[in-house]
């Protein structure tokens, strides 16, 4: 299956729904069992966003996981952009 990139970048002063959602954004993670790898994007040390790759059938199935992440439901993101990813390295 092809991978997807999906960056989040979190809105300004949204840390409190980043900490209040991280449980149910986790359990979302494990039960949906298509995440290859994800973390928090930083600034300065500070998270500012999320990084997230999917091993998912095509896009609609990427656009679909992450309408459905409990930290997006819960608006924390500004933005949200997903494209198809090829891992080269590692």
């Amino acid at each position: 299956m092809p991978l997807f990139a999906v960056i989040c970048r979190d809105r300004d002063g949204a840390l409190a729904v980043r900490q209040e959602n991280r449980p149910a954004h986790l359990d979302y993670i494990n039960e949906t069992g298509i995440v290859a790898m994800a973390g928090p994007l930083l600034d300065g040390g500070a998270m500012a966003g999320s990084l997230i790759v999917l091993d998912c059938a095509d896009l609609d199935a990427a656009k679909a996981w992450a309408e459905a992440d409990p930290y997006g439901r819960a608006g924390l993101f500004d933005s949200v952009e997903i494209n198809e990813w090829k891992k080269v390295i590692g």
